[in-house]
């Protein structure tokens, strides 16, 4: 067999999408190029390693077998690619971030720090809650991820950069808006709006409650922040978001911060990496960076301080 290493990296895409179409969007190849690669993949190979049930793509036996290898080759390569940038420097390179959807309110600053040091570098975000976030950490597909709650492993390794807390909002025109303290008690009696299972703000909200032997009334489910809300200021519920999310909302009047017990929940953001990696020389400077964006940058967002005036009310 003559299996290239880029065949390698189009076939896993393939199996990690379950479709062309979506692999040739990731690769920023066309689907007619990705179907010809896999056809020459299963001619080299002897055996058909992929079968089509519907519209979506599924992996036969040898499939399987061979996505495992593809997963391994790869990401030696990258290890390679990491090891090479080292003697390069940061003129070039590659860094793969992976983040929850919270740190998109405050990331893009320290992109924007990170390419005006380096413009060379080139970054490939990734978005997702925090359970996609670290499967592409374990998987190899990022460098660094961003998530609030760092991860039970030892074969990972979180490193504390800045404060996240979190925080239960409502629209100004709420009854309870205007109500100077509530009891998490009467908290529960109003519907909450939640992000989805696998986002770490929903679990922490789960994790508060039951360790005050509370219920919490659920009512809709939304996979991101935007439409959180969105739903709240529309009076579909409460919520509890990152108060780095609600900076705006809160300057222009259209959330409101309600005082809470037990609220903020302080959590704090984290960047994470795999132990024993060989960091590339870029992914250890963006982590540098986000070590040294201490609280104190955080202090002068208005979301920031009106939780430190809630906290010393409490």
């Amino acid at each position: 067999m003559h299996i290239t290493l880029r065949q390698l990296r189009i076939f896993e895409a393939v199996a990690e999408h379950g479709s062309m179409t979506r692999a040739a969007v990731e690769l920023n190849l066309t689907q007619p190029a990705i179907s010809m690669q896999m056809k020459q993949i299963e001619e080299q190979v002897g055996l058909p390693l992929i079968e089509q049930v519907g519209r979506t793509l599924f992996l036969t036996e040898a499939g399987a077998e061979l996505r495992n290898h593809a997963k391994r080759f790869n990401a030696q390569a990258l290890e390679l690619k990491a090891s090479m940038e080292h003697f390069r420097g940061l003129h070039r390179g590659l860094l793969r971030l992976a983040v929850v959807s919270s740190a998109n309110y405050f990331l893009p600053s320290l992109i924007a720090s990170l390419s005006a040091q380096h413009p060379g570098v080139q970054v490939n975000l990734q978005v997702s809650n925090r359970e996609a976030v670290l499967a592409a950490l374990a998987d190899n597909r990022t460098d660094l991820a961003i998530t609030g709650r760092p991860p039970e492993s030892d074969d990972l390794v979180a490193e504390r950069f800045l404060d996240n807390p979190l925080v239960v909002i409502a629209a100004p025109s709420h009854p309870l808006a205007q109500t100077e303290s509530l009891t998490l008690q009467r908290l529960s009696e109003e519907r909450l709006v939640l992000r989805e299972p696998g986002s770490g703000t929903r679990a922490t909200i789960e994790r508060h409650f039951a360790e005050h032997g509370v219920d919490y009334l659920p009512g809709c489910e939304l996979n991101t922040n935007e439409a959180v809300k969105l739903a709240v200021q529309a009076g579909l519920g409460l919520g509890v978001v990152s108060a780095q999310a609600i900076e705006l909302e809160l300057e222009a009047g259209r959330l409101a911060i309600l005082q809470v017990e037990g609220f903020p929940i302080m959590r704090g953001w984290h960047v994470v990496y795999r132990r024993g990696k060989r960091m590339s020389a870029v992914a250890a400077e963006f982590r540098d960076l986000l070590l040294a964006h201490n609280a104190g940058n955080a202090a002068k967002n208005p979301s920031v301080a009106v939780v430190k005036k809630l906290r010393a009310s409490a």
